[in-house]
């Protein structure tokens, strides 16, 4: 009887947020050859467009600086940060109650200044922040699988400085050009309501994208680095 009995599978819900209501973080590990690096991906919950950044390591300075550059990216701020349960970020959960965390205090700090609110997802639960979960898969098929190969052609393997060499354009060209399998809609379109919906960032506080580290040994081939959204829309022939 096993081959007709059913399971019963717990229903698929989407959460859907307004927008300028959400951006979705985590770290993705990435396998390049012998060695792996590490991806920030930052995904807002309404437009699903969203922000890479590499690094070595997935350290404290990792993660904020790179949700400043994050913030910057967008050219606002949503109303919370949504975190899966990182140890350098949340020092302790439920700390002072149900709900009620211990954050690293630098992270508050940044909280303040720009004024959003730290969230944590429930643990084991990544289907909470399952928007920037879905991306991950998409940044590996579509970007690292491909420039990998591109440089295997070249006897180079692909390092934290290539990566972030040519995220930016590939995000703003083809990431955020495609038809979401959600909504349906392009994450530039319903990223050009969003931005109408973040706050704004606060004054005084500029972000310059550090350039890539020089490697004499090597190529690194040439594109663009990951400029704020407002560059690429200034650029001509770039179609909002």
């Amino acid at each position: 009887m096993r081959p007709y009995k059913t399971v019963a599978q717990e229903p698929v819900v989407r959460f859907e947020t307004e927008p300028g209501q959400q951006l979705q973080l985590d770290f993705t590990t990435i396998s390049c050859g012998r060695r792996k690096i590490k991806a920030l991906v930052a995904t807002l919950g309404y437009s699903r467009a969203s922000f890479v950044r590499f690094s070595e390591s997935e350290r404290q300075e990792d993660w904020l600086s790179g949700i400043e550059a994050a913030l910057h990216y967008f050219g606002g701020v949503p109303k919370e940060l949504l975190f899966d349960n990182a140890k350098c970020i949340m020092i302790e959960r439920d700390a002072y109650g149900i709900g009620q965390h211990r954050w690293n205090s630098q992270l508050l700090q940044m909280a303040r200044d720009y004024g959003f609110v730290p969230k944590a997802c429930r643990p084991y639960r990544a289907i909470t922040k399952g928007k920037v979960e879905r991306f991950n898969g998409y940044l590996k098929r579509s970007y690292i699988v491909p420039l990998a190969a591109t440089l295997k052609q070249a006897r180079l393997e692909l390092d934290v400085d290539t990566a972030n060499a040519r995220i930016g354009a590939w995000l703003h060209d083809v990431a955020h050009q495609r038809i979401h399998g959600t909504t349906g809609e392009q994450p530039q379109v319903r990223l050009n309501k969003e931005r109408w919906c973040l706050q704004l960032l606060p004054s005084g506080k500029d972000w310059v994208e550090p350039l890539p580290t020089a490697h004499h040994a090597r190529v690194i081939p040439e594109e663009s680095l990951q400029h704020p959204l407002m560059i690429y829309d200034a650029l001509p022939g770039v179609q909002p």
